[in-house]
């Protein structure tokens, strides 16, 4: 991209909706850039009374008194109009929500830059962070990319890098690469406010998809190998937290890692529990049941997540080795 006219300040408008995004906007605050307003979800219910509450983007735009957008859609000419006559030079877009149409991408001199929560093109879409975890990825990022009308299929413009950790959760990774986020848009930006910087296009290989999360594929199945399992416990920590039926109870797990049998052990039914350690849940698993996945980490239904050797002090009558977790007509057709 080449250098905008005689300015090392820009002009922003941002969209953006949850907490990943208000990292970013807060980044751009704290730089020399200037914000001129700001484009977000409109409010949605939420909590036990289903009171209207605003998104993170607008609570963090409205205590730095910046003009706030909430428009359903962005495909309405009248919506089109109003964010031409911002006269930005740049749109910076964070998990928005909505769809951006071509009329709005060309609208910015600069046009229209997407934090995404990958290293590109691996893990387009909805779920990336999550995805790259699930899968058992050696490392995430943060890239920046020049957005066009595909699915996350723009050029890139920065990419930064991360380490995921054999501990590493879908927690602790969004903080990470929220903070990242930030950090790479406001230095994206100086570069175009200066020398510019050069867009490079996607390679064709390595593309995949991540696909939105559900609560559904929560439940874990035991006859799936145990780095699989594990890998999604920290994956869907904190949300939507992997867990198993305990009786007519559900056990939440939120932390784990692939285990191995112990010497005298031999292969059982996956889901079995098998004698804990002093500090995890020891859980049969692998198509043959002769792996192991070592949960560190679960909470209790009405209960507080805790450390296993809490819940174990606390309730071992729950936890008698040889109990099956999981559904009976998974043990039947194990």
């Amino acid at each position: 991209m080449s250098r905008p006219l005689d300015s090392h300040s820009l002009s922003v408008i941002f969209a953006g909706t949850p907490d990943f995004a208000a990292e970013s906007l807060q980044a751009l605050l704290d730089s020399h850039h200037r914000v001129i307003a700001v484009y977000t979800q409109p409010d949605r219910p939420a909590g036990r009374g289903r009171k209207l509450t605003p998104s993170p983007v607008k609570r963090l735009a409205l205590e730095h008194g910046l003009p706030v957008h909430q428009p359903d859609t962005l495909k309405a000419p009248e919506a089109q109009a109003e964010l031409a006559a911002l006269d930005a030079d740049i749109m910076v877009v964070v998990a928005y929500g909505l769809i951006l149409p071509r009329a709005v991408l060309e609208i910015p001199p600069l046009g229209c830059l997407n934090v995404h929560a990958s290293l590109l093109p691996r893990w387009r879409g909805a779920a990336p962070l999550q995805r790259a975890l699930e899968a058992g990825d050696a490392e995430s990022g943060v890239t920046i990319m020049q957005m066009d009308e595909g699915l996350d299929t723009g050029a890139m413009l920065l990419v930064r890098r991360t380490p995921i950790t054999a501990t590493t959760t879908g927690g602790e990774l969004h903080d990470r690469l929220a903070a990242l986020g930030g950090e790479t848009i406001v230095e994206t930006l100086d570069a175009l406010a200066g020398e510019g910087l050069p867009a490079t296009p996607q390679p064709e290989a390595g593309v995949t998809y991540a696909a939105k999360l559900s609560k559904a594929e929560a439940e874990l199945d035991f006859r799936e190998p145990a780095t699989a399992l594990a890998a999604r416990v920290r994956a869907f920590n904190p949300w939507p937290v992997a867990w198993c039926a305990l009786g007519d109870d559900r056990l939440r797990l939120l932390m784990a890692e692939a285990s191995e049998l112990a010497e005298d052990e031999t292969p059982t039914v996956p889901g079995t529990l098998r004698a804990h350690a002093p500090d995890a849940l020891r859980i049969a698993c692998g198509p043959e049941g002769d792996q192991v996945l070592r949960v560190t980490q679960a909470q209790l239904p009405g209960g507080k997540v805790l450390p296993v050797s809490e819940l174990l002090r606390a309730r071992a009558e729950r936890f008698t080795p040889g109990l099956y977790l999981g559904h009976h007509d998974e043990e039947a057709s194990a």
